[in-house]
């Protein structure tokens, strides 16, 4: 079908390699030349200020998400103008006791023109068939779900 690459590229540097003493800090290199500096979390010694691995999963399930979303919406003859999504992800130990990103929640705001506006069981369903559909969801054993703006 197709294949997506990403280089990973880390030194250790003039710190000493010690638990404490390494830098987290690494360049993430994605197939079509785009580049990112990346860290680990804060919480594992890394730098706030920069992506994590974590982060990156969240920010990839919310992606994968709206994109799926948009292409439901465009082929359903409905007009998107702006979607915006706060998503979070829960670390915490999985049925194996282990630490994982076990919860995503996705909460996003869409805002649609036009005549054709979809009502709230519609647009629930618009939701459920993009997870469905989601490259990356349908790849990860993290629960996913959309929580409804109020």
């Amino acid at each position: 079908m197709s294949e997506h690459h990403s280089r990973i590229r880390w030194q250790r540097g003039d710190a000493p390699f010690t638990y404490e003493g390494y830098d987290r800090t690494h360049r993430w290199r994605f197939g079509g030349g785009a580049e990112l500096e990346a860290s680990s979390a804060p919480e594992y010694r890394g730098r706030a200020e920069l992506p994590n691995p974590e982060e990156a999963l969240v920010a990839a399930l919310s992606s994968c998400h709206m994109l799926t979303f948009l292409a439901i919406a465009a082929r359903r003859r409905f007009t998107v103008e702006s979607y915006d999504d706060d998503a979070v992800g829960h670390m915490e130990k999985n049925a194996e006791g282990r630490l994982a990103v076990t919860r995503v929640e996705l909460r996003p705001r869409i805002r649609f023109s036009g005549e054709k506006q979809p009502d709230a069981a519609e647009l629930a369903r618009l939701h459920e068939l993009s997870h469905k559909e989601c490259f990356i969801a349908n790849s990860v054993k993290t629960e996913v779900s959309v929580v409804a703006e109020s």
